[in-house]
């Protein structure tokens, strides 16, 4: 009694998570978990980029650090300075002349111990060069592709775009569909942006006509403020504060109401803020956000706590969208749109109508199928059939599956394999009768003697779906996770289930099965 309990509750459990999906209008009658399932990019519409990872300019920057750290190790005053001349950066190689010949295998050593195996470095006589090496160019860029996926996926995340898809695609390619959206240009904006902010002191020396000749001085760059892009700011090309060091950074309105953005920073960022404001009051400094100075407050007073405010001139949404590239980081690499296309929502409506369609005949038609061959049992396999499309579409729902064309293919796949798992059981239940044996017994054999082959085929199916699931991308995907819920219902409905319905219309007498022709002879 328990066990058909406990089977009738999941059944209808799964058929009332199918319910919002089934009737849109109730779902404000349902809990906020029990939800309408999300339809994908080809049943909604909405909008699809292609991202590329700009690995060059990537790769430049690289190179930029690796000159940085092999300057700093040569000159390293508690090692021994290293006499160099020529150091050079080119073609993203560093190269440079040991002046002393004595001093080359010290200074290969010294660049191997700071700089690490992935650096590979040759000696030609007293020149001495840096590349990196194949290896550690492929891991810098399989790198740069993942945490470029994850900050995207922050960025959309963070504007309530629902059940977006970001993948990658190919070697340095990202894949963004955005269902439901139809104008993706503020979404394109955020998308590109490196979101690099960096805290540097300003170059209070320069003048104007240095500015205006456009040559800045060594350790002095010369960067245009983002709202006035003429008015010119120099500032130390020394990082005095990363971005990386921010925690949060919301929107806000400061006492003159007008939008700011407020910063935190991790303790260590906390440290730098409040060295740098201690040690530089009176002075300027600029907040540089990709290239171009947000702002160049002067340091009133020292500022501890490791709270910040960024001023700009900004609108509330601007103010709101820098939040946002904050908060979600800074990008390894520049990202590039190479390719943009819509799909309208009455292609999506369409192809809604048409798989409704395709799906109502086919079903209608296996209904008829089932009633006309076994019957009695055909309705109960019928009801069954009906209980496994719910479940799968509630289920799918529950876990926050996206619904989309393949995904309606892999329904329709696991519904005529439910047939199958049914006519089993039915045709063993005929050999047995056959043989002589009760309806009870038939019944009772027929679904121990098919539960083998019906295990066999699911699992089966269960393990190629969890294979696509795992090496696939994208609508392979959403095929293999609504192949392996209706796998798993299946099991549930055409074993206990239909078993159950048909164990309460036999009622423990031997009724006579109408589907089994029982002529003597046979």
């Amino acid at each position: 009694m328990l066990k058909r309990i406990v089977i009738t509750l999941v059944a209808v459990f799964g058929v009332l998570l199918a319910v919002p999906t089934i009737f849109p209008s109730s779902a404000k009658y349902f809990p906020s978990w029990i939800q309408p399932i999300s339809l994908g990019l080809d049943l909604k519409g909405g909008a699809q980029l292609l991202l590329e990872v700009d690995t060059d300019t990537m790769m430049r920057e690289k190179s930029v650090q690796l000159y940085d750290g092999a300057r700093a190790a040569l000159i390293n005053r508690d090692k021994g300075v290293i006499r160099f001349s020529n150091l050079r950066n080119i073609n993203d190689k560093v190269s440079f002349v040991v002046r002393d010949s004595n001093d080359v295998s010290k200074a290969r050593g010294r660049l191997r111990s700071e700089l690490g195996d992935n650096v590979d470095i040759s000696v030609n006589g007293k020149v001495i060069t840096l590349s990196y090496s194949e290896k550690q160019i492929a891991k810098i860029i399989e790198d740069a592709l993942s945490r470029s996926i994850e900050i995207v996926r922050r960025r959309i995340d963070a504007l309530g775009t629902k059940e977006p898809s970001i993948q990658s695609q190919g070697g340095k390619y990202i894949l963004v569909q955005l269902p439901g959206v139809d104008n993706p240009e503020r979404i394109k904006e955020l998308i590109g942006q490196t979101a690099k902010m960096t805290f540097h002191l300003v170059n209070e020396d320069i003048t104007a006509e240095q500015i205006a000749r456009g040559h800045a001085p060594s350790g002095t760059e010369f960067l245009p403020l983002m709202d006035m892009p003429n008015q010119i700011i120099p500032v130390y090309s020394r990082i005095e504060i990363s971005g990386e060091s921010l925690t949060d950074s919301q929107a806000d309105l400061d006492q003159n109401n007008m939008p700011v953005v407020t910063t935190v920073f991790d303790s260590t960022g906390a440290r730098k803020f409040a060295r740098l404001t201690t040690e530089n009051v009176g002075r300027r400094f600029a907040i540089v956000l990709d290239g171009k100075v947000l702002s160049a407050p002067s340091i009133r007073e020292p500022i501890p706590g490791g709270r910040g405010q960024i001023s700009g001139g900004f609108t509330l949404q601007e103010a709101k969208d820098l939040a946002v590239l904050l908060r979600s980081g800074a990008l390894p690499a520049p990202l590039r749109v190479i390719e943009e296309r819509s799909v309208g929502a009455s292609l999506g409506a369409d192809t809604i109508e048409h798989g409704k369609r395709g799906a109502l005949i086919g079903v209608i038609f296996v209904m008829i199928f089932m009633l006309l061959v076994y019957r009695e049992f055909g309705l109960i396999a019928d009801i069954a059939l009906l209980v496994n499309l719910c479940m799968i579409i509630g289920i799918s729902a529950l876990l926050g599956a996206t619904l989309t064309l393949p995904g309606i293919a892999g329904i329709a796949l696991t519904l005529g394999m439910a047939v199958d798992a049914n006519v089993l059981p039915f045709e063993r239940m005929r050999d047995e009768v056959r043989a002589g044996s009760s309806s009870l017994h038939a019944v009772s054999a027929g679904f121990d003697r098919a539960m083998k082959t019906v295990l066999d085929a699911n699992i089966t199916t269960l393990i190629c779906a969890l294979v696509l699931f795992q090496f696939g991308a994208g609508p392979i995907r959403g095929f293999a996770v609504t192949l392996s819920i209706g796998v798993l219902t299946t099991l549930f409905t055409c074993v206990s289930l239909s078993r159950m319905m048909i164990e309460i219309y036999m009622g423990g007498k031997n009724k006579r099965i109408s589907f089994i022709s029982q002529k003597k002879g046979n």
